[in-house]
């Protein structure tokens, strides 16, 4: 089937997750990638993440593979003159550039987004940073675990006792690839239409305050800063958040009238429904810490995986806290085959496109060296010399 992207070249000039996240997801859509290292050196994650540290010592760490499926793999030292002119004409031939580089780096390397698309007036320049662009910080360094400590989004995690509490997995790294891969797609889209490359000025932060959009609207519109709150639902609901059970702990969801009547007679609790203090939501709301009180000695008598099938058969909103392991034996997860849907059976798209998906897994530094120079019109003598002088590897 014909992929979205299909015919579109992606130069991807990364590293760590976030930039090589984006042009992974590009390459899902049907898009050519070509990624871009240095000689010697290549991409950090290449060396380090995950648990398995004969993989991170061969240069292919599991983090580097979880984004390395599915492209073609160029070395060469952009910094150098001759190896500058090979990214340039590289760059004569892409839609899009994907790239995580501080501008301060960009400037000296002559290749801003001012440089690029003055060299292909066609083409889509991503800039992935931090902080964005036109800002004091723009300049700044930063990873995931340093955006989601500034942001706020730390701060909301974790309770009073246990203080600030980063989120188990790098979530801000992921989103703001899946953000670049939206703004590419927009400004392919727009190109589509006035023939036009343009710039997309992709920013961590940004990313990190979009997944607290509703918990910014709160804080601007009321004034009222927003407390940690542990396992609590954002609801606000008492009957809501994460609760200890004889054995496991189930997640509620229980925000709306009509689910709180299907959860009380879930329960054994009709009485409930008459009852003053927990009548109504407003009620309920009054009376939280008596009804939250109530509801955790009831949840206590079964397993939170006897409570889940008990209240999803009655359709109260739910879910068992669950292992990784667990939870990719789901059937959504099992059926659906997220994380074996992508290139060479790694991880997928948060979404089904019917498109033909490459097989083609991570590979060594410098692997496509030699075929993407021959595509560039370097002959066999000029790659020869390119590589003796280890301008490309």
């Amino acid at each position: 089937m014909n992929a979205p992207l299909a015919g579109i070249k992606v130069i991807d000039w990364t590293h760590v997750l976030a930039g090589p996240a984006c042009a992974y997801y590009l390459g899902q859509l049907g898009a050519e990638v070509i990624k871009v290292e240095r000689p010697g050196r290549g991409d950090a994650m290449r060396h380090r993440g995950g648990s398995d540290q004969a993989q991170a010592s061969a240069g292919i760490s599991t983090a580097f593979q979880t984004q390395g499926a599915g492209k073609r793999y160029l070395a060469v030292d952009v910094a150098d003159p001759d190896g500058h002119e090979v990214f340039t004409r590289l760059l004569c031939t892409a839609d899009v550039l994907v790239e995580n580089h501080r501008p301060a780096t960009l400037e000296r390397l002559n290749l801003t987004e001012r440089h690029t698309r003055a060299t292909n007036p066609r083409l889509i320049h991503c800039a992935m940073t931090g902080y964005g662009r036109d800002n004091p910080m723009s300049n700044a360094p930063a990873y995931d675990v340093n955006i989601q400590a500034i942001s706020g989004l730390m701060a909301l995690t974790g309770t009073s006792d246990t203080g600030p509490i980063r989120t188990g997995a790098p979530i801000i790294d992921y989103a703001t690839g899946l953000t670049g891969a939206l703004g590419v797609m927009s400004a392919l889209m727009a190109r589509s239409q006035n023939g036009e490359g343009s710039f997309v000025d992709v920013s961590m932060l940004e990313t990190a305050f979009t997944l607290m959009s509703s918990t910014i609207t709160d804080f601007r519109l009321t004034g009222t800063p927003p407390q940690p709150r542990g396992n609590a639902a954002n609801s606000r609901s008492p009957s809501a958040g994460t609760f200890p059970c004889w054995e496991g702990y189930i997640s509620l969801g229980v925000n709306e009238d009509a689910q709180f009547h299907a959860l009380a007679h879930a329960i054994g609790q009709a009485a409930w429904l008459r009852n003053p203090q927990f009548a109504t939501p407003q009620s309920r709301d009054a009376h939280r810490e008596a009804l939250v009180e109530k509801l955790s000695a009831i949840l206590l008598t079964k397993s939170a995986a006897d409570w889940e099938d008990i209240l999803l058969s009655a359709g109260v909103p739910c879910a068992r806290v669950r292992t990784l392991a667990d939870a990719l034996d789901l059937p959504p997860a099992v059926d659906r085959g997220f994380a074996t849907r992508g290139p060479a059976g790694f991880t997928g798209l948060p979404f089904n496109v019917d498109t033909a998906v490459s097989n083609r897994g991570p590979s060594d530094m410098g692997t496509d060296s030699r075929s993407v120079l021959n595509e560039l019109g370097y002959d066999e003598a000029d790659i020869s010399k390119l590589m003796k002088k280890r301008i490309v590897g």
